[in-house]
């Protein structure tokens, strides 16, 4: 059996290893990490680290490392599907297998290489309503007058369809292209077969992908026409419940901010950008599903939901309130925004200005409130009645919360409402549970065959990375090495450098300069990973050897203030300029003899290399 790697990937992103580990090793906390006894060798002081941020566990006494996936096959002797399977069953997947026919394969090429010209169709579209726009006064007049300035016009990529049926074809050479129907542009008649523009005289909202790309739009009408809003369809490369409006332009300020606010319209991102909150992001004219939430969570452990105080505001936060229930671990904040009913977030903040708004966010409802309301509507608790109801709402509220502090707490608090001992409501749901259960199915094996020795398996994935117990003696870290542990170690500090320190990086010889491009391209891809994650996608990639050897070892510990390693990977960055000026500086002088303007280049280049050596911390 071959399993994918993609699903490895989303199951390493899914578990925690400290979790894993800690079922068969004592644990205590220290510092970020966790240590405790190796399991593989004999000592009596701990030196076996476990990081949760970077998913991967140490013993820097036999020099073992991995996964969780290494872990269950170094210590249970589970064979490589084993585990894998152990750990999808902890977390309710189910395992691909990879053997996919050579023409499968060619029709899934194919299918990328149709959506990456869907977007380059798509794009041009947006280039052209952009144009429009600075060529149409009506709708620049009612953007202004919606408070949105030039500056989050463009940011945000905002333009015009015109008015008349079909515009696009001056933009596009050839307006019968399936092209254009395929990535909703154009809507062909269905018993005529004519074709016209599906967005006409509307303003133009450009829905981009994580990685910046165009895959549809949504289109607002000047006046009180209707519909309101017009979106592209579902398409090869738009879904509309996996994706996130304004998410491409947030992640930066989700970051600093420390949390993503979620709305409801294109209006309410862009006005709030306008007014401060640049962290804003909208579901597409659908429900909050449960992918939008996994692909917010990738940015930020906080997410507050805003939604309008109207009746339909609140049908919105209860859907979105199911969506987010199973990601409701203990490290994680999701709260519940509800706004007067005449207000949506954009109106409010005018009425009452930024302020208030942040006030409200930050009193915002938490959710275990919010579940607990939900169980509870409709019930009267004042009768044994009221309260059963509630505690069977409350069932099907609570199961899906992952195992934690957070999920016991509320079993105490529905047991309270109940006016029940938290081990009887328990009991009454699993007896509910069971008569909605089908017939369990006997087991083919015991489940003592899970312990057996490991065996090979034909056709599998490469093992999880497991370094030999023989104590290698590390290569001395330098600069790019040192840059590469934090930035695989910390994919989130992307978000500071500057287009200079992205250049620098990719123009390093390889295999780093490859492996900082690598990083960038997940990093734009998938947000920030973790690098037990990282580690599965390098598999069998040429940069494999060089991450997998500056990630192991004592000098790999990146733990610590963030503040201070992001202040540490910038004075490495000023170091390495500070060379390539040096070098450039070098090349002015020698050229100096031939070209009059030589010398004036060496005086500039030397003043920024000697303001940023002043500015370099001591980094190694």
């Amino acid at each position: 059996m071959s399993i994918p790697q993609p699903f490895l990937q989303e199951l390493l992103s899914r578990i925690d290893v400290v979790e894993v580990v800690g079922r068969y090793v004592p644990l205590r906390k220290a510092g970020a990490n966790f240590m405790g006894l190796c399991p593989f060798h004999g000592e009596k002081s701990p030196s076996f680290s476990v990081s949760p941020s970077k998913q991967f566990f140490h013993c820097f006494g036999c020099g073992k490392s991995g996964n969780a996936i290494g872990f269950l096959m170094e210590h249970a002797g589970m064979g490589f599907v084993d585990a894998v399977e152990d750990l999808a069953r902890q977390v309710g997947l189910s395992v691909p297998d990879d053997h996919v026919a050579p023409a499968d394969k060619e029709r899934a090429a194919a299918a990328r290489q149709r959506q990456a010209t869907l977007s380059e169709t798509l794009e041009k579209a947006g280039q052209d309503y952009r144009k429009q726009l600075r060529q149409s006064p009506r709708a620049v007049e009612y953007l202004k007058g919606r408070g949105v300035s030039g500056e989050v016009a463009q940011r945000y990529g905002l333009g015009y369809a015109p008015e008349g049926w079909r515009h696009l074809a001056s933009v596009f050479a050839q307006y019968d292209d399936p092209l254009l129907s395929d990535s909703g542009l154009v809507i062909v008649g269905e018993d005529d077969g004519k074709r016209y523009d599906r967005f006409r005289d509307r303003v133009m909202f450009p829905i981009r992908n994580v990685k910046g790309e165009c895959i549809g739009f949504g289109g607002r009408v000047l006046g009180d026409d209707k519909p309101k809003y017009l979106n592209s369809p579902e398409t090869s490369v738009f879904h509309k419940g996996s994706e996130l409006y304004g998410l491409y332009e947030a992640r930066a300020a989700i970051r600093e901010a420390g949390f993503a606010l979620v709305t409801e319209g294109y209006m309410d991102v862009v006005a709030l950008a306008q007014l401060g909150f640049a962290n804003a992001v909208a579901t597409l004219g659908t429900a909050c599903t449960a992918e939008h939430i996994a692909k917010l969570l990738r940015f930020t452990d906080s997410v507050v939901f805003s939604f309008d105080g109207d009746a339909a505001g609140r049908r919105a936060a209860r859907k979105a309130l199911d969506a987010a229930i199973p990601h409701a671990a203990d490290t994680r904040s999701v709260k519940f925004l509800f706004l007067p009913s005449e207000h949506d977030p954009d109106s409010f903040v005018r009425a009452h200005g930024a302020s208030a708004f942040s006030r409200h966010i930050a009193d915002a409802m938490p959710l275990s409130r919010f579940l607990v309301e939900a169980a509870g509507e409709q019930c009267d608790l004042g009768t044994p009645e009221g309260r059963a109801h509630m505690a069977s709402n409350a069932r099907l509220l609570w199961e899906p919360l992952p195992d934690g502090a957070l999920k016991r707490q509320l079993l105490g608090e529905l047991a309270t409402l109940a006016q029940l001992d938290p081990l009887d409501l328990q009991e009454v749901w699993e007896q509910a549970a069971v008569r909605g259960r089908p017939p369990a199915v006997p087991a083919s094996r015991s489940t003592g065959d899970a312990r057996r020795p490991a065996r090979s398996e034909p056709g599998r994935s490469l093992p999880p990375s497991s370094s030999s117990g023989r104590r290698r003696r590390a290569a001395p870290a330098g600069r790019v090495d040192h840059a590469a542990r934090l930035l695989l170690s910390h994919m989130e500090f992307l978000d500071t450098l500057s287009h200079e320190d992205n250049a620098l990086l990719s123009a390093q010889d390889a295999p780093h300069g490859p492996l900082f491009a690598w990083i960038e391209a997940q990093f734009h891809e998938q947000g920030p990973l973790p690098w037990a994650v990282l580690r599965e996608s390098l598999r069998g990639h040429s940069c494999e050897a060089l991450a997998e050897r500056v990630m192991t070892g004592a000098h790999a510990q990146t733990e610590g203030d963030t503040h201070e390693l992001r202040l540490e990977l910038r004075g490495l960055l000023n170091r390495m300029l500070a060379e390539q000026l040096r070098v450039q500086e070098t090349e002015a002088l020698a050229a100096a003899s031939t070209d009059p303007a030589a010398l004036q280049r060496y005086r500039a280049l030397q003043a920024r290399r000697v303001a940023l050596e002043r500015l370099a911390p001591q980094a190694s």
